[in-house]
């Protein structure tokens, strides 16, 4: 049970609270499902997510599951250290289980509509991050902006991202700003920078907790505060999309990297 919804059969208490949620997302453009996952839930797919980390540091996986210049720190570590892998869902099936799980396809459903889909067409699709400070990182903030704008010309949205928290956010470990309602307005305005904007507030997160946010909604990280283990922070992201399903093989237009880091 996760806040009074039953994740194994559709009662009506479920559909009551999946309603609500749905309602909180669509005035907000975010909610926080607390608790979906258990501890022995979340240990697993944590476990899964850190073995890919750890087959692509020993060289058991291509390094291109790193994906791109967000992979890891290859120079001067044995093992080197990898904090992006992409993919995950065609690589573990417990992540391709948990970016399934019923409560959250409901709910996206009621966002999105029956023509939802997951974006899992490329190498890149659902991602695992384990974001830290360090010189090796190149995640370590990202500066205020809309998933819209990574492909403006695209005509795959709307989208619904989905974040899973395998550690709980916090000042010390860094978490995610967010404008509540600017979903409803142009999501190709928002300010360049990491400056506070009137009305933004702090989502935070427990472990097990997933958070859903619209691809227009203006939203930033804020960087860690501490040095790990406490300024760890490691997470499970993907997303939905309820515009048009993209052909085999197709290409989209190239990524538009235009929140600052």
């Amino acid at each position: 049970m996760t806040n009074g919804v039953d994740t194994l059969s559709e009662t009506p208490e479920a559909s009551e609270t999946i309603t609500g949620l749905a309602a909180d997302f669509d005035r907000d453009g975010f909610v926080i499902v607390r608790g979906l996952f258990g501890e022995e839930e979340t240990a697993e797919l944590g476990a899964a997510l850190a073995g890919l980390q750890r087959r692509i540091s020993t060289g058991e996986l291509d390094r291109s599951w790193a994906g791109d210049d967000l992979g890891g720190d290859f120079d001067g570590e044995h093992p080197p250290y990898v904090h992006y892998v992409v993919g995950v869902t065609n690589l573990s099936p417990v992540a391709a289980v948990a970016i399934r799980h019923p409560v959250l396809l409901a709910l996206v459903r009621r966002i999105l509509g029956d023509g939802y889909w997951l974006y899992d067409v490329d190498d890149h699709g659902v991602i695992y991050q384990d974001a830290r400070p360090g010189a090796g990182m190149t995640y370590t903030r990202i500066g205020w902006h809309s998933d819209h704008q990574s492909r403006p010309t695209s005509d795959i949205w709307p989208g619904v991202a989905l974040t899973f928290h395998i550690d709980a956010t916090s000042p010390a470990n860094g978490f995610l700003r967010a404008v509540p309602g600017s979903h409803h307005g142009d999501w190709d305005a928002v300010p360049a920078g990491f400056g506070r904007i009137p009305g933004e507030v702090a989502l935070y997160c427990d472990r097990g907790d997933v958070l859903l946010h619209h691809s227009d909604l203006w939203h930033a990280a804020a960087r860690a505060t501490e040095d790990p283990p406490g300024g760890v922070r490691r997470h499970m992201r993907g997303s939905y999309l309820g515009g048009r399903p993209l052909a085999a093989g197709e290409q989209l237009e190239p990524f538009n990297k235009n929140a600052l880091r």
